[in-house]
């Protein structure tokens, strides 16, 4: 358990012992995102007759689903940072384009963010990243990248920032390494 340096949050793994917490915020959620139950990266996305709960129970039961969950003062779960390895997390926004001149393959991808909406503009996503690095790290770290948006100048509606913001990224020592998209791009960096 380790608390945010900046914050009042708490952030744990996503694991067996966490499960419920983080089913308990997206049931609270409506199933976020109209039920992904944040498998939307994961190679089950693509099964039409597969539950999303069931499939990221069974994920996180099994340790083939990582993510950095946030808990309040309360001891509720109101976030999360997903990662994991590129065979985790195949799939990737903007995937024709990020192919066209691939970048060196990651050991890690951080690939969405969940802020419940009540909790959004407190520092949750910060302290999501900056617990998901932490995870990252304690397991033998390496090559980091996201795709992600740009939002400075414009007004980036929040559909679009499931996988958060490149000016977040960059705060937390990320680097850009190549436009994929209109405001996408792919961001990089080493964690030790």
């Amino acid at each position: 358990m380790s608390k945010t340096s900046h914050t009042p949050y708490t952030v744990l793994p996503l694991d067996a012992t966490t499960w419920d917490a983080f089913a308990e915020l997206v049931e609270r959620d409506n199933g976020v995102f109209g039920g992904c139950w944040c498998i939307g990266f994961h190679p089950e996305r693509k099964q039409t007759a597969v539950s999303h709960r069931a499939a990221k129970e069974d994920r996180v039961r099994t340790d083939r689903a990582h993510a950095a969950l946030v808990f309040d003062e309360t001891g509720a779960a109101q976030g999360w940072c997903q990662y994991g390895s590129p065979e985790e997390l195949p799939s990737i926004k903007h995937r024709r384009e990020y192919e066209k001149d691939a970048p060196p393959r990651p050991d890690w991808r951080i690939t969405c963010f969940y802020v419940d909406k009540k909790h959004r503009g407190q520092g949750i996503a910060r302290a999501a990243l900056v617990g998901a690095l932490a995870q990252i790290a304690q397991a033998g770290g390496g090559l980091v990248e996201a795709v992600s948006e740009v939002t400075a100048g414009r007004d980036a509606p929040g559909r679009f920032l499931f996988s958060a913001s490149v000016e977040l990224f960059e705060d937390h020592g990320f680097a850009r390494v190549r436009q994929v998209g209109k405001h996408a791009w792919i961001v990089g960096k080493t964690v030790g």
